[in-house]
């Protein structure tokens, strides 16, 4: 939902021959350059059985690639001054490289050999597979990680969006090279990679690059299905830790990011809890003390979404906190105040122009935009959305986000925490708005 830093005219989008789409984003006065290779899928396209299968390929394809280790990939990127790094998600999945201009070239070519030649080694899997379960254990310790996994896992039970990106045990043991292989060629079909470089970047050079480097990729052998609209359940998850705070988390069903009324879900979410001057914030700590830390987020996916809020409090103050959290959503789709909204709409633009300022953030911004709207947007057509979400507009978000009664929220902590879990999802059902409104 974030744009780059344009101004009337956007970047162009130059498509390659194999479909390969390729964006140059030039910024004058900069030293450096941001490229990112980013493919329109991810963990929304396993199956239970292949969970985890997109990330276990992304650390796999840093092992080795086109003749070259792991080590010598490192120094490749990092002798040129860059730094190198990827992500998956559940609908795609990102390598970023920062570096020099010189030093373009090189990663160009490096982020084409990882994609497209990786060497997938039997032996570096079984070793990589034991990293990924090692950082599955090292998420389930941190209460702070699992407690927004066990969320989503009873917000979409039984979906893709409720597995851990990371997989399991199982899954990750069934993944074997040849798997891997058939994999790589689908994840990373050219009509779903996105090359953008920002920066001090040239467009002509960029262009040159791209067609010298992913060009060369190939068909997908096979068309694969997209994955099943999603469907927001609702459930409960309480895990029972001796901690000394519990740690919560409620959601309700959110909107795409194409919906008409994603914007004014964002500002819904901004009021909610996005700052110090949130109703969340406002309320539940400085004005009750119930929490430390308490704040509200939105996710924007193709075909749905989610909004959350976080909290960590005692035991003792965590069904409060749950009726409270669901009250003020409730009556912040019922009555937003002005002054609420004009902070949260200028909170959402400053955050578009910050955002804008990173390169990487820029290059990024720029993916999202192709892969889910098809074009790129200029800032200006994000902030006149943006200031066109008004009272009405909010309303009707917040309308549709509660309409269903539908809640998931996820407890981790305390047995004496447990039941506010409970007591969210009730009160979010029953649409009722119990205690006083914010002053």
């Amino acid at each position: 939902m974030s744009g780059p830093l344009q101004g009337a005219d956007p970047p162009r989008i130059h498509t390659l021959a194999n479909g390969v789409r390729v964006i140059c984003d030039p910024v004058p006065g900069l030293q450096t350059v941001a490229l990112v290779v980013a493919t329109g899928r991810g963990a929304r396209w396993e199956s239970r059985r292949e969970s985890g299968w997109s990330h276990l390929l992304e650390h796999m394809v840093f092992k080795g690639a086109a003749g070259r280790s792991a080590r010598q990939l490192a120094e490749a990127i990092e002798a040129g001054g860059g730094q190198m790094n990827a992500e998956t998600g559940f609908e795609r999945t990102v390598f970023h490289v920062r570096t020099l201009p010189e030093g373009l070239d090189g990663a160009s070519a490096l982020l084409s050999d990882i994609l497209l030649r990786p060497t997938l080694d039997p032996e570096d899997l079984k070793r990589e597979r034991r990293v990924v379960l090692q950082e599955i254990a090292e998420a389930e310790d941190a209460p702070d990680d699992l407690v927004f996994e066990m969320a989503q896992e009873a917000a979409f039970a039984d979906q893709a969006l409720g597995r851990n990106i990371l997989g399991n045990t199982a899954s990750l043991k069934r993944a074997d090279v040849a798997a891997l292989r058939d994999w790589r060629r689908a994840l990373y079909a050219p009509d779903r990679l996105v090359v953008v470089a920002s920066g001090a970047i040239d467009e002509d050079d960029l262009l040159r690059l791209a067609e010298r480097d992913f060009a060369v990729a190939g068909p997908e052998p096979s068309p694969s299905p997209a994955p099943a609209p999603a469907s927001f359940t609702g459930g409960i998850r309480t895990d029972d830790r001796d901690l000394e705070q519990a740690n919560l988390v409620f959601l309700c069903p959110g909107l795409a990011a194409t919906d008409p009324d994603a914007w004014a879900a964002q500002v819904f979410v901004e009021c909610l809890g996005g700052g110090m001057a949130s109703r969340l914030f406002q309320e539940a700590r400085e004005a009750r003390g119930l929490a430390y830390a308490v704040d509200a987020w939105g996710e924007f996916w193709s075909d749905c979404g989610m909004v959350g809020v976080f909290a960590g409090c005692e035991a003792a103050s965590a069904t409060e906190l749950a009726v409270l959290a669901a009250g003020q959503m409730q009556d912040l789709a019922e009555s937003p105040r002005e002054a609420e909204l004009a902070r949260a709409r200028a909170q959402l633009k400053a955050g578009q122009f910050m955002a804008a300022e990173s390169l990487l953030t820029r290059a990024e911004q720029a993916v999202h935009q192709v892969l889910t709207h098809g074009r790129l947007i200029p800032i200006s057509e994000i902030a006149a959305r943006i200031d066109a979400c008004d009272a009405a507009a909010v309303r009707r978000a917040g309308a549709r986000l509660l309409e269903s009664g539908l809640a998931a929220a996820a407890v981790l902590g305390p047995g004496a925490a447990h039941p506010a879990a409970q007591r969210f999802c009730e009160t979010m059902k029953a649409g009722t708005s119990p205690g006083p409104a914010m002053a």
